[in-house]
C-alpha cells in the first residue's frame, strides 16, 4: 500500500495552479473537467503519480470559497534549504506565515507558508532531527 494523493478544495483553480506550479515548482500532471458534476480535478506534484504522492486540487465550479475547518493540519514539503526556499517564495509573492528557523523545543529548521486558499504548507530541510 502507498498514499496516492491528498485532496484539497480550491476556490480559483487557475490561481491555485499558478501557485503550485510557479511558486512551489510542482508540475501539472493531469487535469480533467467533469461538466455533468460541475467540477474540475487537477493533479500536481514533483514526480510521476506512479511513484510519488501528489496533490489533487478539486475545483467545484459553483463554490468560490471554503471554510478550512480546524481538523486539517498542513501539507509538508522537503526543500534543500528552508531559508533559500522562503526567499524564492517571497520573491514570487508567496505568503510566509512563519519565518524559517528552528522548531520550538527542537532543532529541525522549518517555515510555514500559505497557498491562495489559506492552506498551510510546512517547508522542511532534509536533515530533520525531530
Amino acid at each position: 500500500m502507498r498514499i496516492l494523493h491528498a485532496m484539497i478544495r480550491v476556490g480559483d483553480l487557475e490561481r491555485s495552479l499558478r501557485f503550485y506550479t510557479e511558486v512551489l515548482k510542482m508540475k501539472l500532471l493531469r487535469r480533467k473537467d467533469y461538466p455533468e458534476g460541475r467540477f474540475t480535478l487537477a493533479f500536481v506534484g514533483y514526480g510521476d503519480e506512479a511513484h510519488d504522492t501528489v496533490l489533487e486540487l478539486t475545483y467545484n465550479w459553483d463554490t468560490h470559497e471554503y471554510d478550512l475547518g480546524n481538523g486539517f493540519g498542513h501539507i509538508a514539503i522537503e526543500v534543500d534549504d528552508v531559508y533559500q526556499a522562503v526567499e524564492e517564495i517571497r520573491a514570487k509573492g508567496g505568503r510566509i506565515v512563519r519565518e524559517p528557523g528552528p522548531m520550538k523545543h527542537g532543532n529541525t529548521i522549518l517555515a510555514f507558508i500559505e497557498d491562495p486558499d489559506g492552506y498551510k504548507i510546512e517547508l522542511l530541510s532534509p536533515q530533520r532531527q525531530d
